[in-house]
């Protein structure tokens, strides 16, 4: 009998594990922050999100843009399958973030929406295309992370993604700035379709740690209203990842995480962004708390 207790006390020491919750991590916008493979190999995180496809939407011909990574252009980024490929194997869900802060996009119409889901599930999900920027390997989602363009049709975008959830789940993520509701993406997320939304309590003051987390505890009580599998606290890695809004990873697992984490839809910390979390040492700071 005696043996029963040692799984009781280990669930008593690590409470964290068995809620699910995983640190997601943005990788992609910076040639030195290593390679797709050594991110999922650190053991860090259970998301990372692929950035960005910037250009997409109004007949645009698609671009993705991972920085100095590889060029979609010459064919060089379907190298990156076989890391993909890794980071599935460690059961870390791998998706492909849409929009970006810069990017070149919007979408015109509900068939506008439904042509950039067809090419999404062609090119980058489960469906068949000859020009596979990524290779063969099939995505875990997409992450929208829209901050331009227009405030229409996402949710058409959403529904459209959505449709393909058969055999292999199509997760939608979406990055939403903090002040609520979102100007963006406010119609996608009321369809109630999002897996994970990563919240961005960063370069916001009104909703963002500023010396105090006060604004940014109530803030997250809005968030975590909608309906959604789980809601992400999204950071800064390093001081120098945004304008404000970082917190010291001290301040974050004595006074925001014990917080935040009371709610029944926290699902983790996101980061921005991988090149900056090796800079900052980050997520090994905060990890055994998320």
């Amino acid at each position: 009998p005696k043996l029963t207790i040692v799984p009781l006390l280990a669930l008593l020491l690590f409470p964290f594990s068995s809620h699910g919750s995983v640190i997601s991590v943005y990788w992609g916008q910076n040639g030195d922050e290593g390679s797709l493979a050594d991110a999922c190999a650190s053991n860090n995180y259970g998301i990372v999100n692929l950035a960005f496809l910037t250009t997409f939407g109004n007949g645009q011909t698609p671009v993705l843009n991972l920085a100095g990574h590889c060029d979609p252009s010459s064919g060089t980024c379907t190298g990156l399958s076989s890391d993909i490929k890794a980071c599935q194997d460690r059961g870390i869900k791998v998706l492909l973030s849409i929009g970006g802060a810069t990017g070149s996009y919007t979408l015109t119409s509900a068939d506008d929406a439904r042509s950039v889901a067809d090419y999404l599930w062609n090119n980058y999900l489960g469906g068949q295309s000859s020009s596979r920027p990524l290779g063969d390997a099939v995505l875990d989602g997409i992450d929208f992370d829209i901050e331009g363009g227009t405030t229409e049709h996402w949710d058409e975008l959403a529904r459209a993604l959505a449709s393909f959830n058969q055999g292999k789940k199509v997760y939608l993520a979406a990055a939403p700035q903090c002040p609520f509701p979102d100007k963006w993406l406010n119609g996608a997320l009321n369809t109630g379709l999002f897996n994970y939304v990563q919240v961005q309590f960063y370069n916001n003051p009104p909703c963002q740690y500023s010396g105090n987390a006060d604004n940014l505890k109530n803030s997250w009580n809005q968030w975590t209203s909608i309906q959604a599998e789980q809601v992400f606290l999204g950071l800064p890695a390093a001081p120098a990842a945004a304008g404000s809004g970082y917190i010291p990873p001290d301040v974050l697992v004595s006074d925001v995480l014990p917080t935040i984490k009371s709610s029944s839809k926290y699902g983790g910390v996101m980061l921005w962004n991988r090149f900056y979390d090796i800079q900052n040492g980050y997520s090994p700071a905060i990890k055994p708390s998320v």
